[in-house]
């Protein structure tokens, strides 16, 4: 599937207050979801020596699945489409590994 197909048909499912007006609650949504992924790694960490389960690795796939819907829905709130936003994230990356830059601080570096 493409990030086009995804973003459109995970849109169907965009049931919330101010939906196509609203760019706070996938926001809100987004970072509740992306902390449940952190939660789950960290207890792997703690409770499992590092060693990721396949019983892990599958909650871990429908979390990251939601942090994926939230990602969408933040996008057609706010106007942009999936596989721009790839696009460029994949443009900037190449353009900091060709400065030798990857690692470091700052946005614009």
């Amino acid at each position: 599937m493409d990030f086009q197909t995804y973003q459109e048909r995970s849109r169907r499912t965009a049931l919330y207050p101010g939906v196509g007006q609203n760019p706070i609650y996938p926001t809100l949504g987004l970072c509740g979801e992306s902390g449940e992924v952190a939660d789950k790694v960290k207890k792997v960490l703690r409770d499992r020596g590092g060693v990721f389960s396949d019983e892990v690795r599958a909650a871990l796939q429908l979390e990251l699945g939601d942090v994926l819907w939230y990602v969408a829905q933040l996008a057609t709130e706010l106007g942009l489409d999936l596989d721009s936003v790839a696009s460029a994230n994949l443009e900037k990356l190449a353009s900091r590994a060709a400065r030798n830059v990857i690692g470091g601080d700052g946005d614009q570096r």
